[in-house]
């Protein structure tokens, strides 16, 4: 049976791979490099930095397109639905380049765990598969290490979310996928660290108080997506100790 190896990369910086992570890269005889378009182009280009580093045998790396998603659209949910059945088709077209037996990896940004869709996709895949997950560092873990300070508060819970679900603000919440900029809603008196582009040369970091730099934080956000052509970013908010 031929072995998927689910490996997180961390947040971009090659720094950030684990041993076994590393050693999962070594193991295969496939490596699979996601393309999200020419404006996404840095992303392949630092799999590939991270392949050139780390792995020092010469397996097969072999790219594929992702198709585009619209958040936008109002079927949103069912066109997630759609997106992962048409991605599960390129997955299996994918695993059959491997050899009998062998092993194949999919770099995934950040941790497969947490808002990642890969373990998803595997499941409709056409043919019997082995999948072994190798964990990695999470923008959440980039971010808190980036502003010097712990996730959680003493005895205190955290709530992960995205930028569509952010409501009222009533315990401590990371905020990740906020194409809408949903802190511009929340109380101005909470307290903010946010990061895009973590573990990068291009790390950007602003934190205070919401009222006082939301502004700043917009117009950071919409002029490294100028340059970039995407943007990658997260944020806490509590409440001032």
């Amino acid at each position: 049976m031929k072995t998927i190896l689910v490996v997180g990369i961390g947040t971009g910086s090659p720094e950030h791979l684990t041993l076994a992570a590393i050693t999962a890269l070594n193991r295969a005889n496939v490596l699979f490099v996601p393309d999200k378009g020419a404006g996404k182009a840095d992303l392949a280009d630092i799999r590939r930095t991270i392949i050139s580093r780390v792995v020092t045998g010469a397996p097969r790396q072999i790219g594929y397109e992702v198709p585009r998603r619209d958040a936008a659209n109002p079927d949103y949910g069912q066109g997630v639905d759609h997106w992962h059945e048409a991605l599960g088709e390129i997955f299996s077209q994918l695993i059959a380049e491997i050899p009998d037996n062998g092993c194949g990896a999919f770099l995934v940004w950040g941790d497969p765990g947490l808002y990642d869709s890969t373990l998803r996709i595997l499941e409709r895949v056409s043919v019997p598969i082995m999948v072994e997950v190798i964990p990695g560092i999470t923008a959440i873990q980039a971010l808190t290490a980036a502003h010097g300070i712990t996730l959680n508060r003493i005895g205190q819970p955290v709530l992960i979310t995205t930028g569509r679900q952010l409501g009222p603000v009533e315990t401590d919440s990371v905020v990740m996928l906020d194409g809408r900029l949903a802190f511009r809603d929340a109380d101005p008196d909470l307290e903010i660290f946010w990061g895009a582009f973590l573990g990068t040369p291009d790390q950007i970091l602003i934190s205070g108080r919401l009222g006082d730099v939301a502004e700043e934080i917009v117009a950071a956000r919409q002029a490294a997506r100028a340059h970039h052509g995407w943007i990658m970013d997260i944020y806490l908010l509590r409440e001032a100790q």
